[in-house]
């Protein structure tokens, strides 16, 4: 064998060597990349409160949506507290979940949470409510005031059916500290301006107790003889409402009307027992709330502040709106 011709058979061995290098490196960094988009991602959700029904719903949305993408979801829930919400943020911080979405007590609190996971590099989606300051991917809410307004000109045409234009009515609201009890009251507010309604009290909820409602339904009634409706900016505790105006002797002088909505809240409105509510699509938000999160995860640019849409319901579109009550407002 020539030495030319034995140069050139290694020359040859060592270029292929090379290009297999080559090749192996491409595939390699192929497959490690494809690893990194199917990744197993760990999110956590701090909720407000899952004893009340809109906050279970948020997480059953959330929960399907990691499910089907092969995600892992840890629920926390804060109890209506602002100490447990903060020890479930550290919590959350400690186990090295990628994402965090949150529900916040207030929108003062939700800053406090905001700076923690800041500090920890973990992104934060927020799930209603709202915030103060702070960073955060993605704000997932849905149009308060827009749905209060729609939801008091309901009760503003039924009380001109029923002739009871000089009446009052009372509002029994979710905390004004937060941003969606503000835009709540707003919206509302405008309604009964337009429709020459005077509202003469406002009770700021502080436990979300039956008894809490029952109380200051109560004291709507004995406070002022003028009470033609009274508006709950929740819906849990609209039986509260209705068994204070029937125990004080006002059971069809004084109309409920709600906000949210509860499993028999179709049949309750379908009889007449509530006039209607505006119904947020809870089930909707926590499934947006996580989509956005893996999303961004992945490197995709989200939308900062998303509005979804408040249905406004009562008999007058009952029938037409109850598959879509079913499945984006009760989540079966």
């Amino acid at each position: 064998m020539s030495k030319l011709f034995f140069y050139s058979v290694v020359k040859r061995f060592v270029v292929a060597l090379i290009i297999a290098g080559s090749c192996f490196n491409v595939i390699h960094a192929e497959a490690l990349d494809k690893q990194a988009m199917e990744k197993r991602l760990s999110i956590a959700y701090i909720a407000s409160d899952l004893t009340i029904p809109f906050w279970e719903i948020v997480s059953r949305g959330i929960r399907y949506t990691a499910m089907d993408l092969g995600h892992d979801v840890v629920i926390y829930d804060a109890n209506n507290n602002v100490k447990s919400e903060l020890e479930h943020t550290v919590k959350a911080i400690n186990g090295r979940v990628d994402g965090i979405i949150i529900s916040p007590q207030t929108s003062a609190s939700c800053t406090m949470v905001l700076n923690l996971a800041r500090e920890a590099g973990i992104p934060v989606v927020i799930a209603d409510i709202g915030t103060d300051s702070g960073e955060y991917v993605s704000y997932i809410s849905s149009d308060n005031e827009q749905g209060a307004y729609d939801i008091g000109r309901v009760l503003v045409s039924n009380l001109h059916k029923l002739g009871w234009a000089e009446g009052e009515v009372g509002i029994i609201a979710i905390p004004q500290k937060r941003l969606n009890g503000e835009a709540r009251t707003a919206g509302f507010m405008k309604a009964m301006i337009e429709g020459g309604i005077a509202s003469v009290d406002i009770k700021q909820m502080k436990t979300f107790s039956q008894q809490e409602t029952y109380d200051y339904s109560a004291e709507l009634i004995n406070h002022y003889p003028n009470l033609r409706a009274i508006w709950l900016q929740t819906s849990h505790t609209v039986p509260s409402a209705l068994n204070a105006i029937s125990d004080l002797g006002k059971k069809g002088q004084v109309a409920v009307i709600a906000f949210e909505a509860e499993p028999e809240f179709p049949d309750m409105i379908d009889r007449g027992v509530i006039l209607g509510s505006a119904m947020q699509q809870p089930y909707l938000m926590g499934q947006e709330a996580l989509l956005v999160l893996d999303c961004h995860l992945k490197g995709e640019s989200v939308e900062k502040h998303k509005q979804l849409p408040i249905l406004s319901i009562s008999k007058k579109n009952l029938t037409e709106k109850l598959s879509l009550i079913q499945k984006t407002v009760l989540g079966l």
